[in-house]
């Protein structure tokens, strides 16, 4: 979850390199690094904490050379602190890495062996030390030593080196971890994907899992995982080079919030004909409607997107359909069905946990549907097919207008092929499509709802203990809202479905516990009214989020309320997913917390 970049050029390094670990941090903020290449030698500034306390060592002490490497690390081996930061070096190599090495316990005891002294607690320090002692004990090159090191590592990782006195040489690595190389005019340059590289460069070429390329100034040779030199393509990235700016908003996240209308309209107008409101996706390799089963697995919010998406393949497509966490799906060596189709959803689209679960896939013979807001990621360039959401960049790192796109598209996959398969009648598709229309509009009207829903998260700004609860499609959504308090806020709170409250979570229930409970007006909104009455019937605190039906037969029962838009079931959870994410919001405003780069969290996981 690391951010990496490298720079072989013939203009001042460091302050580029500052510039692409900023566009970088989403991937990790525990600490900070650069190392240039110094007549000789290597020179180092490592920071603990985030890119600004880099920029003051740098202000301090600045960091000459045209040749260098960059780090934004989110630490998993040894604590944030600034002898753990990378770049890790010693006096002839150093290095950047993202991923873990997972043989490295045996590598550092070979080395310590060997007489090499460790001044860290990282997994990464074995990358140089290993380099170092190829090129010193056994005479080899600086190439021959990597490419001799790299063999030895086991895990998932990518990096990239620079040598001493080597002013027209840098390697990096791919191993289960992105990198991409960036060709510039004169210049060549490594990162950890190409929105770091925007502003150098759009020419960019992605390695391909087990490659390592050598570069210079002019060109990049990419080796495979046996050696031998391959071509790579070269494509031109529509990536932009423009920082994203927050545009007068508080965070990024409430920015976020607040463009949801905007990109569901735009994810809607990707996939339905405005003139007769037909929906229609791209045409595939393979037919999802003849699918024997349907396999969704993703990650944290993305996992609750597919959550939901169960209900509606289900019930619209009347399709089996299994839910799984990537991190857990792949170590159960699940029997998969001949014929089936397993969709992945990723808002980087590097997620690892989800990248080594589509590759499992894959060896079972499913055809792979990736759901992405990155075209030029890993799983979309490894799926058979791809359904972009039209997100645009999220920087927050909870997710938000990522999570109701995905949902967005989704609905769109899960119509189509109920209409498909002949599940769907023909005026209940044009009142979906006309329902899945209005969504922009009723979006926009719920964050109407954004200084009330500021005044009720005082109420929950000094709980202990937060509830949510929903049923049906609901559900999956009080599970997200669970986890956007917990994540920013750093309050405990759980999601449940409601029918399971009395099944032991209501001995959780008292005076000081607020329960915020999600109910539309659905075929389920009957059991949701008696769910809400056990919880007022113990003193409960409800907060309740229903539409005008709902807050009129349960309104004089609960604490606090707030009246969303009447809507039709299916496209409920769009609307629904954004109160909880600015009830989230403002207790974590309140509780002082840092909002947008929530402790020990990164935006795009590529560690398992």
């Amino acid at each position: 979850m690391c951010g990496i970049i490298g720079i072989n050029g013939i203009h001042e390094a460091t302050p580029r390199l500052v510039e692409g670990l900023r566009r970088l941090e989403y991937r990790g903020y525990d600490s900070a690094g650069v190392a240039t290449l110094v007549g000789n030698g290597i020179e180092r500034r490592r920071a603990e904490g985030k890119l600004l306390n880099l920029d003051a060592r740098l202000r301090d002490a600045p960091l000459s050379g045209t040749v260098g490497i960059g780090h934004t690390r989110w630490a998993t081996h040894g604590g944030p602190t600034e002898t753990n930061a990378h770049p890790h070096a010693t006096p002839r190599v150093a290095v950047v890495h993202n991923g873990i090495i997972e043989n490295y316990r045996e590598l550092k005891e070979e080395l310590i062996g060997h007489g090499c002294v460790f001044e860290s607690v990282t997994d990464s320090e074995v990358i140089p030390q290993l380099i170092t002692h190829y090129m010193d004990a056994e005479g080899l090159s600086p190439v021959d030593a990597s490419a001799k090191a790299f063999k030895r590592f086991t895990g998932a990782f990518s990096l990239v080196v620079i040598f001493a006195g080597e002013h027209e040489l840098m390697i990096g690595a791919r191993h289960g971890t992105p990198l991409a190389v960036g060709y510039g005019d004169g210049e060549m340059y490594l990162a950890s994907d190409a929105f770091a590289l925007a502003p150098l460069t759009n020419r960019i070429c992605y390695l391909e899992d087990g490659d390592w390329v050598v570069v210079s100034r002019s060109d990049a040779v990419v080796h495979d995982a046996t050696d031998a030199v391959v071509h790579r393509p070269v494509k031109t990235t529509a990536v932009s080079g423009a920082l994203i700016g927050k545009d007068g908003y508080r965070h990024y996240m409430l920015k976020e919030i607040y463009e949801q209308p905007q990109v569901i309209g735009d994810t809607l107008n990707a996939y339905i004909n405005p003139v007769n409101n037909y929906i229609a996706l791209p045409d595939f390799p393979f037919d999802v409607s003849k699918a024997t089963r349907l396999t969704i697995v993703a990650c944290g919010t993305a996992y609750y997107a597919g959550f939901v998406a169960k209900y509606w393949f289900e019930t619209l497509a009347r399709i089996p359909v299994e839910v799984d966490i990537a991190s857990e799906f792949r170590y159960r060596e699940a029997p998969l069905p001949e014929g089936g189709v397993a969709i992945f959803i990723s808002q980087s689209g590097e997620t690892l946990d989800t990248l080594e679960a589509l590759r499992y896939c894959k060896r079972q013979g499913q055809k792979i549907l990736s759901i992405v807001n990155s075209p030029e990621s890993t799983i979309a360039r490894e799926s058979d097919a791809v359904l972009y959401t039209m997100a645009g960049p999220e920087i927050g790192v909870a997710s938000t207008k990522a999570f109701t796109t995905q949902l967005t598209t989704l609905a769109c996959l899960a119509v189509t092929t109920g209409r498909a398969r002949g599940a769907i009648p023909p005026e209940r598709m044009q009142a979906i499509a006309h329902a899945l229309r209005e969504v922009p509009a009723l979006a926009a009207s719920v964050l109407a709802h954004d200084e009330r829903l500021k005044e009720l998260a005082q109420e929950l700004a000094d709980s202990r203990d937060v509830l949510y609860l929903g049923r049906g499609a609901m559900y999956p959504l009080a599970l997200e809202g669970a986890l956007k308090l917990k994540e920013i806020s750093y309050i405990h709170a759980e999601g449940y479905a409601a029918g399971e409250l009395k099944h032991g979570p209501i001995a959780l229930i008292d005076d000081n516990v607020p329960v915020v409970v999600l109910v539309p007006s659905d075929h389920l909104f009957e059991k949701v009214v008696s769910n809400v009455q056990e919880v007022c019937a113990r003193s409960g605190k409800v907060l309740l989020l229903a539409d005008k039906n709902g807050i009129g037969k349960l309104g004089d029962s609960v604490r606090w309320s707030v009246e969303l838009p009447t809507c039709d079931p299916l496209v409920a959870p769009l609307l629904y997913a954004i109160p909880v994410q600015l009830l989230a919001y403002h207790t974590a405003v309140l509780k002082g917390t840092d909002v947008d780069q929530p402790r020990n969290l990164a935006k795009s996981v590529t560690v398992e």
